[in-house]
This record gives C-alpha cells, structure tokens and sequence, in this order.
C-alpha cells in the first residue's frame, strides 16, 4: 500500500505562507542528503505553485499537483500518491473535511497544524474506525499548538517514570519566555470556531472540556487557567496562555492513546508567566481581560519576515509534581519563532517521521502518542528544538 507510493510527502498548501516554509525548508535543508525525502508540491494554482517553486529556489523538477478542497476527486488522486499528506490549508473546518476523508480511504498518513478542537472531535468521530481499519494515520496539531507542549509532556513523564517509578500525576507547563505571534491561520481558526458555537451552542461545553478529544472518557477537574495567580516555582505571576485551550486537549488525548499510562487522575495546566511584583500581576490581569491576540489583522497567507522568524523563539517549563512533594521539571525551548519559523519546521519533520514508520498504526493520533521519542530525536537533531531535564 502506502510502502509503494510515489511520493513520501505531499505538501498541500505549498502556494500559502506556511505551506511555503514547509516547501522552502524541505527543499533547502535536505538538499543533497541521502535521507531527503521524495517530496512535491500541491495547491489549487498550478501557476502559484510555480511561482513559489521559483522563489523559494526549489529544484526545477520539483513535482507540482493540482489539488482542491472543492475537488475531491482532486484530493483522492492526491492522495493516493503519497505516504503522507501534509495540509497547511486551513481553517480546517472550512476545508479539511474532504481531504480526511480521503486520506482515511486511501490509509494514507495525514498531518496538519489543526487547533481546532470542535473540528477535531468530528473527525475523530467520523473516522477513527475507518482510519483503524484502513491503516490511515490521521495526526493532528503538528505545530507550534500542540507539538513542543504534547511532546514536552511526554518526554517529563518518561524521565519521571524512570527516575521514580511512576508519572507525576500533576503536571504545570509555564510559558517562560517566547517571542513572535499566533499566525494569520491560527486567528482565523479561532474565529470559525467562534462562529461554530454561535451557531451550535451546545459546542462551547465541548470546547470548554479538557476531555473534548478523549470520547467516552471524562478524567478529574482541571485547573481554568483563566485566573491570574502567583507562580510560586518563578517566583512571578502567571497569565492565561491562548494556546491552553488546545494544548491541553491534546496532551490529555495523548495520555488516553497511551491508555492512561500517566495515570486516570492525571492533571494538567498551562500557563504564561510575566513578571515578578505588582508589574508582573497587573500584566497578568491585562492578558486575562483583554485580546488573547493584541488586535492581530494577520489573515491566513500572511506573517513575519524572515528576520522577524529568526529572532524569535520560546521557552517552555514544564513541571512534574507528586503528592509526597517530589518534583521533577523539564523544559523545551525552540530556536525560531513559535507560528511559523519553529512550526514549519516541527510539521516537515512529523510527515517525514510518519512517511519513514512501516507498522499498521491506523487511528486518529497526536504526535506525542504515535512518534513519542522518535519525533523527539528528529526535532532536537533537525529543526532547532531543546528537550532537556532540569534539576
């Protein structure tokens, strides 16, 4: 089946701003290695497909496939083509619906930067059967939201597991430091969400659950996050994160994939710390009442400049705490900005990781559940992420 594909990726989008990153780091940072990926570039435009073929500096023969999300048939072709199809075309849930579905058909692998939790939920519902059965690896969330935190969780738990024999049943991620924004694309999933509720209400107490993604599986209450409070570790005031509602969903629905191997009880939280004494709280207190994206006009298809991407970067602390009052704290840091530089870097290496696993893995998956440790060895040595304990 998908062993003897054409292609190993397919990067959907490629004629977008992210979809051009994924294509410009694809082409450029496996350039003449042996284990470069066979790759090419799909979108609705032929021509745009070109252009940006051109202005990336992709080779020449850089394969160019005419896909449409009004076109299934179109997305079928695609992919059967392909052992992994890379979508970087959101929101998701204006035009994602067709190309999982295809993807499942064809058990081909699937992976997109989805924070679209509602969305999500749907597709678990609707495919994870089929995907079982068909052996499709449908992976969501490969970026920014919710690789470093679905990722950075696991890789605590594993060292808790080995240094005291058990996961640490609280875990705490703090947002030490970051610098560059949400992406055009992310706002604009989180404006059809919005829209989704107004129009089914009955969404807001899915979306509300930490447990939207785990069906049939409600675990313990979970800290809000909506609250400002005083981060006794740091010793500085925590913020509500805007990435915590999808964050946390996903690292929950890692632990159900894994069959709780953190434990039923298992609670989790994120937050962004700002700064020690009354600056520090009122700066918290402004995060919580005020836009979680400052006023952003960035629609999908727009972003940073190139300098812009790499100066940025983030820190993420994340702590293991048990009831005898042991800790064990571990960080992930990245070395680009967080919504576009870092994220088409962490979405390339999910879909090679996915194209190069040979096992029958069918499912609607997270990152953190089906690559684990592998992906984590090809983020540290590939794409300019940290995962390190610290004591």
């Amino acid at each position: 089946m998908a062993s003897a594909r054409e292609f190993d990726i397919i990067v959907y989008g490629a004629s977008g701003f992210t979809g051009r990153l994924v294509a410009e780091y694809l082409a450029h940072h496996y350039a003449g290695r042996d284990d470069a990926p066979k790759w090419a570039m799909a979108g609705r435009s032929v021509d745009k497909l070109n252009e940006v073929r051109s202005l990336i500096g992709a080779p020449a023969d850089t394969p160019m496939i005419a896909a449409d999300a009004e076109n299934p048939a179109s997305l079928a072709n695609m992919a059967s083509r392909t052992k992994v199809v890379l979508s970087t075309v959101g929101p998701y849930q204006l035009y994602g619906d067709a190309l999982v579905a295809a993807c499942v058909k064809a058990g081909t692998a699937y992976a997109d930067l989805c924070g679209e939790p509602g969305w999500m939920r749907d597709m678990i519902d609707q495919h994870e059967a089929a995907a079982i059965a068909s052996g499709a690896r449908i992976t969501f969330s490969c970026g920014f939201d919710s690789i470093p935190f679905d990722l950075g969780v696991t890789f605590l738990q594993e060292e808790a597991i080995r240094r005291f024999g058990a996961p640490a049943p609280r875990v705490r991620g703090r947002v030490r430091a970051m610098q560059g924004g949400a992406s055009g694309g992310t706002i604009a999933s989180l404006t059809e969400t919005l829209k989704a509720v107004a129009r089914k209400p009955s969404l807001a107490l899915l979306l509300k659950s930490s447990f939207a993604l785990t069906p049939d599986f409600n675990g313990p209450d979970q800290p809000s996050g909506l609250v400002p409070e005083f981060d006794e570790d740091s010793g500085r005031w925590a913020a509500p994160f805007v990435m915590a509602p999808i964050n946390t969903k996903n690292v929950h629905r890692t632990n159900y994939l894994l069959k709780h191997r953190w434990g039923q009880n298992f609670v989790y939280d994120e937050m962004l710390l700002t700064s020690i004494g009354d600056a520090g709280k009122a700066m918290a207190e402004a995060l919580a009442s005020g836009s979680p994206f400052g006023g952003s006009t960035l629609q999908p298809g727009e972003g940073p400049s190139k300098e812009e991407r790499e100066n940025g970067f983030y820190d993420i602390l994340f702590t293991g705490e048990y009831p005898d009052g042991r800790k064990i704290k571990a960080s992930v840091k990245g070395d680009l900005d967080p919504g576009y530089g870092s994220t088409s870097r962490m979405i390339a290496e999910t879909a090679i990781a996915l194209s190069q696993r040979t096992k029958s893995e069918g499912g609607i998956w997270t990152p953190g559940a089906l690559l684990g440790q592998q992906l984590i060895d090809r983020l540290t040595r590939e794409a300019g992420l940290t995962f390190a304990i610290e004591d």
